[in-house]
C-alpha cells in the first residue's frame, strides 16, 4: 500500500513522501490562484473544479480558502461555504447537499500520534469527517478528526466539535456539546 493509499484509509503515513507532497503542492498552487478571484469571474469555476472534482454547479466556495489536497473533498448540491474556510483533508470531508458553513470555519483530519517520540517523526493518520444534509456551521467552527455531524444540524458559532453530533440536534460550545433537540 502506499504513503498516500495509507493516508486515505486512516492508517498511519508518512506526510514526507514525495505522491503526498506533490498533491500538497498542486492544491496549494490552486488555492493560491483562488486568493485573486471571486466567485464571479471568468476562472473561478474551473479553479475550483480543478481543486475539487465533482463540486456540483450548484454549489459554491468563496475564496479564500485553503486545503491540503482538494480532490479529499466532497460537497453536495446547493451547498455553501462562506469566506477563509480550511479543510484539511488526508482524510475524506464529506460535506452532504444544501449545507451553509459560515466563515473562518476549519476542518482537520490529521491526527497526530499521542507518543511524543512518535510525533517527531514524520507519520500522521487522517481521520474521515462528514456532515450531513441540510446542516449550518455558524462561523469559526472546528471540526476535529473522526467527527460525524448528522443531517439537519445546527453548530453554534465559535464550536469545536471534538464527538459525533447525532441528527436533528443544536450543539455549541468548548467542546461542542448537544443543547437541544430539532425535532
Amino acid at each position: 500500500m502506499t504513503e498516500f493509499e495509507k493516508m486515505r484509509s486512516g492508517e498511519m503515513y508518512r506526510f514526507s513522501d514525495a505522491e503526498v507532497l506533490a498533491s500538497v503542492q498542486h492544491a496549494t498552487a490552486l488555492c493560491i490562484k483562488m486568493q485573486t478571484m471571486g466567485v464571479e469571474d471568468s476562472e473561478y469555476r474551473q479553479t475550483i473544479e480543478e481543486l475539487i472534482p465533482g463540486i456540483p454547479k450548484s454549489s459554491t466556495v468563496c475564496p479564500p480558502f485553503h486545503c491540503d489536497h482538494g480532490h479529499g473533498i466532497k460537497i453536495g448540491e446547493n451547498t455553501f461555504l462562506n469566506y477563509n474556510c480550511t479543510m484539511l483533508d488526508g482524510g475524506l470531508i464529506t460535506i452532504g447537499n444544501n449545507v451553509k458553513i459560515g466563515p473562518n470555519c476549519q476542518f482537520y483530519t490529521p491526527q497526530h500520534p499521542f507518543d511524543y517520540e512518535e510525533r517527531r517523526k514524520p507519520i500522521e493518520r487522517a481521520l474521515p469527517i462528514s456532515v450531513g444534509n441540510d446542516t449550518w456551521l455558524g462561523g469559526g467552527v472546528v471540526v476535529c478528526p473522526g467527527v460525524k455531524i448528522g443531517n439537519r444540524c445546527i453548530i453554534g458559532a465559535g464550536s469545536v466539535v471534538v464527538h459525533d453530533i447525532p441528527d436533528d440536534c443544536m450543539a455549541a460550545g468548548n467542546p461542542a456539546v448537544v443543547k437541544k433537540r430539532l425535532r
